[in-house]
C-alpha cells in the first residue's frame, strides 16, 4: 500500500480547528492539541446548552404564570387545570407573555379558569395513612 503524507488535508483540518478556537485563552487558541480539547468541550457545552435553554425558558414561563395566577386568587395548578377544563389551548409561552404585557387579559383568562376549574374532592385519610404520619402515630400510641 502506498504511503500517504496528507500535507494539504492535514493543514486544512488543523486550520479549520484553530479558526474555531479563535478567541480562546492563551494556548487554547494557538496550539493544536489544547485547541482541539477546548473546541470539543465547547461543542459539548453548546449541545447541552441548546437543550438546557428549553428547560430554562419553560421554568421562567411557569414562574410568570404562577405569579400572575396568584394575583388573581389561583395557584398555577388550579389555573392550568381550569384552562384545560375550559378548552383553552394557549401554550405557556403565550400565557406568560399575556401575564407580563396585558394583565387585564390574563385576569379574564383567570376568571374563565376559575369558573371551569374542576372541584377537587379530598377523601379522608385511611388508618394506614394516619399511622404513617409521626404525630398521628404518637397520638395513636397514646390512646392505646
Amino acid at each position: 500500500m502506498p504511503r500517504v503524507k496528507r500535507g494539504n488535508v492535514r493543514r486544512a483540518k488543523r486550520k479549520k480547528l484553530l479558526t474555531r478556537a479563535k478567541g480562546f485563552y492563551q494556548t487554547k487558541s494557538k496550539l493544536y492539541r489544547s485547541a482541539k480539547e477546548s473546541v470539543d468541550t465547547a461543542l459539548k457545552y453548546a449541545f447541552v446548552g441548546r437543550r438546557r435553554k428549553k428547560r430554562d425558558f419553560r421554568r421562567l414561563w411557569v414562574m410568570r404564570i404562577n405569579a400572575a395566577a396568584r394575583e388573581n386568587g389561583l395557584t398555577y395548578g388550579q389555573f392550568m387545570a381550569g384552562l384545560k377544563a375550559a378548552g383553552n389551548t394557549l401554550d405557556r409561552k403565550s400565557l406568560s407573555e399575556l401575564a407580563v404585557s396585558s394583565p387585564a387579559a390574563f385576569a379574564s383568562l383567570a376568571k374563565t379558569a376559575a369558573k371551569a376549574k374542576p372541584a377537587v374532592a379530598k377523601k379522608p385519610p385511611t388508618a394506614a395513612e394516619k399511622v404513617a404520619r409521626p404525630k398521628a402515630r404518637a397520638a395513636a400510641e397514646a390512646k392505646a
